[in-house]
């Protein structure tokens, strides 16, 4: 996949933030860290992958989809604020989601301690490894990222 369209799209949703917060995009990340971890604990819980003792379903897919978007726009903005960008790699999926979302949260720690290339490109990358053991296709990947990024937009000018 070119993601190259993405960034894209991701950079004009953060100047427009930055615009609107008068912000700098390098003043902010350690909070698109932070935000990074919660959107991936909100992506958990709504897989429910670790609640052993609870017999209630996971959250429908669409929903467990947008909120793995969440995560996937802070991953390509601090691509763009640090000058790191991702290149496609075949991923393959974790043999758990449990195991999926422990590697990424270790990742996320590796990467904010040490926020180089080679970092950044390993937690992109078991993200998607991630978003593959979900079970999500690349097209249902970028569908939902145009979706969200619309509501994004949506929310800055309703004072989100």
């Amino acid at each position: 996949m070119n993601w190259e369209t993405l960034y894209l799209m991701q950079e004009k949703l953060d100047h427009y933030i930055e615009t609107h917060h008068q912000l700098n995009s390098s003043e902010n990340i350690k909070e698109k860290v932070l935000a990074l971890q919660v959107e991936l604990g909100e992506l958990a819980n709504e897989t429910r992958c670790f609640k052993f003792w609870s017999t209630k379903q996971a959250s429908a897919k669409e929903v467990i989809l947008e909120e793995y978007v969440d995560g996937l726009h802070f991953i390509l903005s601090l691509g763009l604020d640090l000058g790191h960008r991702y290149e496609s790699q075949p991923v393959t999926p974790f043999a758990s989601q449990t195991e999926a979302f422990l590697a990424v949260y270790s990742l996320i720690e590796q990467f904010r301690n040490h926020t180089n290339d080679e970092n950044y490109k390993k937690l992109f990358g078991s993200y998607l490894s991630l978003g593959e053991t979900l079970g999500f296709s690349e097209a249902e990947l970028v569908r939902a990222y145009h979706a969200k990024n619309e509501v994004n937009y949506e929310r800055q000018d309703q004072g989100y």
